[in-house]
């Protein structure tokens, strides 16, 4: 097994241009109730600098706790700069951001509609990354708001996975922040930044991939392609979006027929955007046909990002496996080579497929005129989605 990690490692490096680092230290955490406590406690910690960048950030409690421990620290001589998708954060209440500007954080927002051009606009920050004093590091899929509070145990507490990283790979997050500020007009850097030579006190093998919009192939997909085509034993995949072209569908589809047991995870009852669901279930019949098993997570929005492979590599971001996420919109994922935190990644998952329902291919095949119409309906679309 430690061959085929090797041959995995060798192919996402060439592959994707961008080494491992070793000596990483990573936690995982599950769900708001982990998440967000340890997302505050680092950045109530803060002693130089915070960089924080989200797709989401709006109402709701977390949201105003965020921003007051953010203004605390600007307060106190902390360097602190918040990025906001514009469209993705257009509903937070401006009674924050005025809040944080006055305490010092540097507020900016990603590509506001009206002052890009259509192309652009259509490009969005789904990155969410958070760096603390250069050292501490998270990302995943998470963003600041209500929803994403809990732990998934009823509808209105969403079901996500983010990654506390200590070492050299912060650097990697860091870098996918400072490439979309350069945007704002603002130095990419000053003097408060240390760029800390990252210590080596963990044992994962970690590499960073960015994702940018791109009239061609970039690095979020050959990524993706990598790991699919890498699997030999099982291939586990969660996301909130599931909408990739043909070619993703293919390299899919290949997996069981070279015996590899494959499961999808995608949102059930409680989908937030129905459109999004409709794409899904267009591909349903055609996946469980080709041997892909397909799971419905039945207690609340399921909105991790979340690929583990063959037990020994996982892939944890910001990226869904979706046209919009892989062809435009600004994306980060870590690819960990790491049997232990795959093994809690797998644990997380088995506990989510127990509160799922399997697409079961004869009654999927009976279902509604109606259903079948929408289906179709959304198929030009399906690329934005």
């Amino acid at each position: 097994m430690s061959d085929q990690v090797d041959v995995l490692r060798r192919r996402l490096e060439v592959v994707i241009g961008t080494p491992f680092t070793e000596g990483n230290s990573i936690e995982v955490l599950r769900n708001g109730d982990q998440i967000f406590p340890a997302m505050l406690d680092a950045i109530r910690g803060a002693e130089a600098t915070i960089d924080l960048m989200t797709f989401v950030y709006w109402q709701g409690d977390i949201a105003v706790e965020f921003a007051e421990a953010m203004s605390d620290r600007a307060r106190a001589g902390v360097r602190v700069r918040l990025l906001i998708d514009a469209l993705g954060g257009r509903l937070i209440e401006k009674t924050l951001v005025e809040q944080m500007d006055r305490a010092g954080v540097q507020v900016e927002w990603f590509r506001k509609p009206l002052l890009k051009s259509p192309f652009k606009s259509n490009h969005r920050l789904h990155r969410k990354v958070c760096v603390v004093d250069g050292r501490v590091g998270f990302t995943g899929g998470v963003g600041i708001a209500q929803e994403w509070c809990g732990d998934a145990r009823n509808e209105n507490e969403w079901r996500d996975t983010h990654l506390r990283v200590e070492g050299p790979a912060v650097d990697g997050l860091q870098s996918a922040f400072i490439q979309d500020w350069a945007e704002t007009g603002r130095p990419l850097f000053d003097d408060d930044d240390e760029f800390p030579v990252q210590p080596q006190g963990g044992t994962s093998t970690v590499q960073i991939v960015r994702g940018s919009a791109s009239l061609g192939w970039d690095d979020m997909q050959s990524a993706f392609h990598v790991m699919l085509a890498s699997a030999r034993e099982r291939l586990r995949i969660a996301t909130a979006y599931f909408a990739p072209d043909d070619d993703f569908i293919e390299t899919l589809c290949a997996a069981p027929a070279r015996g590899v047991d494959v499961d999808l995870l995608v949102p059930g009852p409680h989908a937030d955007k129905r459109v999004s669901q409709l794409t899904s279930e267009g591909v349903y019949e055609r996946l469980v046909e080709c041997g892909v098993t397909v799971w419905t997570f039945q207690p609340s929005m399921m909105h991790a990002k979340v690929m583990t492979v063959d037990g020994t590599a996982a892939v944890v971001g910001s990226s869904n496996f979706n046209r919009r996420s892989l062809d435009h919109d600004e994306e980060v994922v870590l690819i960990a080579l790491d049997r232990d935190l795959t093994a809690t990644l797998d644990g997380h998952l088995d506990d989510d497929f127990a509160r799922s329902v399997e697409i079961d291919l004869t009654r999927w095949r009976n279902r509604s005129a109606a259903q079948r119409a929408l289906e179709t309906a959304v198929k030009p679309i399906r690329r934005w989605m």
